[in-house]
């Protein structure tokens, strides 16, 4: 039987209980008492005005949505901007885990512009296969570029990522023996750290190597050229996820140390010029580039997205009339088909040309111009998988730089919430609780991993089709489906141009 001091203690529990039970409840109901008067007398949402209270979960449950539909409802096909049969293959890739699937594949080959590779009858064998072709950026420079890799690292600038993701990238391209572009930020320890090639990228507000009044620095220049691991250097003229706009930096992740690096204040947004106020023409643009590689004496490229191209027609010309000496060492063409930075929807979805079109008219154009074994050709836009690469080299890529495949590769998992302070996986945010389930040595392994991986399969792509290494891949080995139901050679597609200056 209980004893008296047992039954008194459970009493008091239960009375404890109760009250606050009570409490619990009446702070509910004053919550929704609150909530009602502050919906039914808001005048900015309809929703909420009509349906106090409970029009609230309208807005949650569009958020839930987004996840819901990632993990549940969409088919390993259907998502965007990647499905999930692509995220799988980036994370099994980073993990080296086995990248074989059974039973058929899912990919639907009849939709209007599917592309697909034709295999040979005779294969290349293992032992009569090469490594892949080392390319030459810049043999005239000081310090010229010698390197075999396929796939880099596109633009991220460090703010835009944490320190530990910038850290791993860095440690992972050393590891795996890619580049990797610093994006617009400017050059941080982070970057220096893993010992990585590096291609330091020149923005509009010229973040990294300006003076006081954000004009091009020389002796800015010279600092970072001064460091061995930076190789090249890219004047980005505009990107695919907001062509005609300049890069956004929210105040939320301009700390100390990123406004010390990039040369702007404290907790302010950074907002680039949609352009360089410096470079109207071709003749300013070829000057730049010019300026930079005599200061630097290193090799310098630009990058744009492709739209009005009756501007490249005009520098092309401006070059044959210049010299050659006044030529790009590269062109990185970016896609209209979005990006990791935060952007308005109307230039995201909206501006440019799109990979599949742009990347083919720029090497031709540069065959028609005498250009193309002088200026080298990087692409960027969505190819984060072996098929992608590999149609990029096959249409006359020297090289392919992603961004969201390395994102991808690091863990991320498509929350959408790049230009928020809010990245779930540490990735693109600077609140220490979020980038501490970052390790950075554990994630350099798995962007080594994926370039790895993805230079096998490229490799398992190639060989099918018959030739010894990537590089040798042509537009005859790639076919388009068409709006009639059946395919046509991309060589047909793209007619090849003449290689002679016109």
């Amino acid at each position: 039987m209980m004893t008296a001091v047992t039954e008194s203690w459970v009493f008091t529990l239960f009375e404890i209980l109760s009250v606050l039970f009570v409490f619990i409840l009446g702070m509910g109901v004053l919550t929704i008492i609150v909530l009602y008067i502050i919906d039914v007398t808001q005048t900015r949402q309809t929703i909420r005005r009509n349906y106090p209270v409970i029009g609230r979960f309208r807005y949650f449950f569009e958020h839930l949505g987004e996840f819901f539909r990632q993990y549940f409802f969409a088919m390993d096909r259907e998502e965007m901007p990647f499905n999930r049969a692509e995220r799988s293959w980036a994370y099994r890739a980073a993990k080296n885990e086995n990248n074989t699937i059974a039973f058929g594949s899912t990919r639907d080959l009849r939709p209007t512009g599917t592309i697909f590779f034709v295999n040979c009858p005779y294969p290349t064998l293992g032992e009569d296969a090469v490594p892949a072709t080392e390319v030459i950026i810049g043999p005239d420079c000081e310090s010229p570029y010698a390197t075999d890799t396929l796939i880099n690292i596109s633009g991220m600038s460090y703010g835009a990522l944490s320190a530990p993701a910038v850290r791993a990238l860095s440690t992972g391209a050393q590891t795996a023996g890619c580049w990797m572009n610093t994006g617009e930020g400017g050059l941080s320890p982070y970057h220096l750290e893993g010992g990585a090639d590096l291609v330091f990228q020149i923005g509009t507000a010229k973040f990294g190597v300006r003076d006081r009044d954000g004009n091009l620095s020389d002796e800015r220049l010279r600092e970072i050229a001064a460091h061995d691991a930076v190789r090249m250097f890219e004047i980005k003229l505009s990107q695919g996820a907001k062509p005609g706009k300049g890069g956004i930096l929210p105040a939320a992740k301009v700390t100390p140390e990123i406004a010390q690096i990039r040369g702007i204040e404290v907790g302010r947004d950074a907002i680039s010029p949609n352009r360089h106020p410096d470079i109207n023409s071709a003749d300013d643009l070829l000057n730049m580039i010019e300026r930079i590689r005599r200061v630097s004496g290193k090799p310098v490229g630009f990058k744009t997205v492709i739209g009005a191209y009756g501007w490249l027609e005009s520098l092309f010309e401006t070059i044959n009339e210049r010299g050659l000496e006044y030529a790009p060492d590269f062109i990185t063409v970016d896609g209209a088909d979005g990006g990791t930075g935060a952007a308005p929807m109307a230039l995201m979805d909206y501006v440019g040309l799109p990979l599949n079109e742009s990347l083919p008219m720029v090497v031709d154009m540069l065959c028609e111009y005498g250009l193309r074994e002088r200026v080298k050709v990087v692409c960027s836009g969505k190819l984060i998988t072996p098929a992608g690469v590999a149609w990029a080299l096959a249409v006359g890529a020297d090289f392919v730089a992603s961004a969201r495949g390395f994102m991808f590769a690091l863990g991320c998992i498509q929350a959408l919430q790049c230009n928020r302070n809010t990245c779930p996986t540490g990735i693109t945010t600077h609140d220490p609780k979020l980038q501490r389930g970052l390790v950075s040595s554990d994630k350099a392994l798995r962007v080594a991993n994926y370039v790895n991986n993805m230079n096998y399969e490229v490799g398992l792509l190639a060989h099918s089709c018959g030739v010894r290494e990537p590089r040798e891949l042509k537009r005859f080995h790639a076919r388009m489906v068409m709006e009639n139901g059946k395919s046509v050679p991309l060589d047909v597609l793209y007619p090849p141009k003449s290689t002679t200056p016109s």
